[in-house]
């Protein structure tokens, strides 16, 4: 199973921002020291190009953020300031989830998985990026397997806490592409967009409203989508103990989400990439654990396949 990460290309940030960064680093570190994977399973991805990037993003977006001249109120609806830094940063984060397809794919013969460090930046639109997203790894990946010939059809299902409104905007015209979010009714962002399959829960739901609402939604999803390939992205923000979160998902019950969608993917025969997408629990390190059972739920799920 081969891991791409990204997070040696430093975002600055300023003293006190809250997102947490260092939580990437903290993943691959974990993740190493756990004896699990070989050296060479941990990859660095090439950046994402501008072709790439186009199939998603609109060309005066890509442009302003490429050529630092993206307006304040650009800037303030992202969440981090402008750095050539923070670009490249975001080229190889959506690198990483297209080269995690790519791997998934590759594998001849039934169910594979690949992974993103990073990634699952849901939020960011066609022509705009909001909420610490700058590009859509999820939309540029799927229109990328698409173009490449790789995948048909393909489902993003989408865990995070938050709508993946972004993803839903961009592929809202691409019947081949099937957005499933489970996310809290209540949460950011507050002018929802319209997925294939949108399941909302209230403030509070734990895990076993939160696992009875996913098997239903993973039925649909494998049902009417019948997916080549599934873009998983595993947020870590549905924790009870998330500061974003208003859900309340035991690091158990997470874990068991990865157990139900990765088994869907195995029993499927269906190749996955997994991306992380977002998570802001203090301490840092339940978030990280979050993350780290992800992935290793991922490889043992797929080396049982």
């Amino acid at each position: 199973m081969k891991l791409y990460y990204a997070d040696h290309f430093v975002l600055p940030l300023p003293e006190g921002h809250r997102f947490p960064m260092e939580k990437y680093s903290r993943l691959r570190a974990r993740l190493h020291e756990s004896g699990l994977f070989a050296d060479d399973d941990f990859r660095v991805p090439h950046a994402a190009s501008d072709a790439e990037i186009l199939r998603a993003h609109d060309a005066g977006y890509l442009q302003r953020v490429a050529g630092g001249t993206l307006d304040a109120a650009e800037v303030r609806r992202i969440g981090f300031p402008w750095t050539a830094a923070m670009v490249e940063r975001s080229r190889r984060s959506a690198g990483a989830t297209l080269a995690a397809c790519r791997s998934a794919l590759n594998r001849e013969g039934g169910a594979a998985c690949a992974a993103n460090l990073a990634g699952g930046t849901h939020h960011a639109h066609r022509d705009f990026g909001s909420g610490f997203c700058v590009f859509n790894d999820a939309a540029i990946a799927a229109l990328a397997m698409r173009a490449e010939g790789r995948a048909g059809r393909i489902a993003i299902v989408d865990c995070d806490v938050h709508q993946g409104d972004g993803t839903a905007a961009i592929l809202a015209d691409t019947p081949e592409v099937f957005t499933c979010s489970l996310h809290g009714a209540k949460n950011f962002p507050f002018r929802k967009q319209t997925s294939d399959l949108d399941v909302e829960l209230p403030d509070d739901t734990g895990d076993a409203a939160y696992l009875a609402a996913l098997d239903a939604a993973l039925d649909t999803v494998f049902t009417r989508a019948r997916p080549e390939l599934v873009i998983y992205l595993a947020g870590a923000d549905p924790y009870a103990g998330d500061r974003l979160g208003r859900l309340a998902l035991s690091i158990e019950g997470l874990q068991a989400r990865d157990e139900r969608v990765l088994g869907a993917c195995r029993a499927a025969g269906v190749p996955v990439a997994v991306a992380m997408a977002g998570g802001y629990a203090q301490p840092i390190e339940d978030t990280v654990t979050v993350h780290f059972n992800t992935i290793c739920t991922a490889a043992r799920t797929m080396r049982e396949a």
